[in-house]
Parts: structure tokens; C-alpha cells; sequence
């Protein structure tokens, strides 16, 4: 992923002179991004303060490593199952539990 332009300090800034009143079309122009990058923005970081996009961005970081914790953790459980050459049980479903029944 490259390297961002903008810090989400400066993009707050951003979205508060736009709500100040400043033509959108004017900041987007001054601040050398396109009107749907600061509508994209405004969504993600639209009614925040600089400490809250730091806490989103603190909790999108450790989302992201526990995501491939769990990840890490599945593949080892598939590697041992198929090593041991364990088979999942799957319990029967509805229609099969009902079809035995009727036939004893």
C-alpha cells in the first residue's frame, strides 16, 4: 500500500472548513484532491476529532493483526487435520434424521 498524502489531522481540517461554509469544489481545488476523495473522507472521518481518527486508526491496526492471527490459527488446525487425517463430523441434516425415522 503506498504512502498517505494526508494525515487524518489534516483531513479532519479539511472536512471543518467545508463545513465552515468554504465551497467544496474551491478546498478540493487548494488542497489538490478530487471531490470524491473528500466525499470518501467525509464519510469515513465525517463528525470526528483528531484523537478519535487516531483511536479508529489504532483499532483498524490491531483488527487487521488479530484477522490474521485467526487466519494463521485455521490453516494450522486444516494442517493438523490433514496430517492426522481426522474427518469432521457432520451431523446429519433434517431431511435425513426425518427419513430415518419414518423408516423404523
Amino acid at each position: 500500500m503506498s504512502e498517505r498524502r494526508y494525515t487524518e489531522e489534516q483531513i479532519i481540517g479539511f472536512i471543518k472548513q467545508a463545513e465552515s461554509g468554504l465551497p467544496i469544489k474551491d478546498l478540493c481545488r487548494e488542497g489538490g484532491f478530487s471531490d470524491a476523495t473528500f466525499y470518501k473522507w467525509r464519510a469515513k472521518y465525517g463528525g470526528m476529532d483528531v484523537p478519535d481518527a487516531r483511536r479508529l486508526r489504532e483499532l483498524e491496526a490491531e483488527n487487521n493483526k488479530l484477522k490474521k492471527l485467526l487466519a494463521e490459527a485455521h490453516l494450522d488446525i486444516h494442517a493438523l487435520n490433514t496430517a492426522f487425517g481426522v474427518k469432521r463430523y457432520l451431523p446429519p441434516n433434517k431431511f435425513e434424521s426425518q427419513l430415518a425415522r419414518k423408516a423404523a
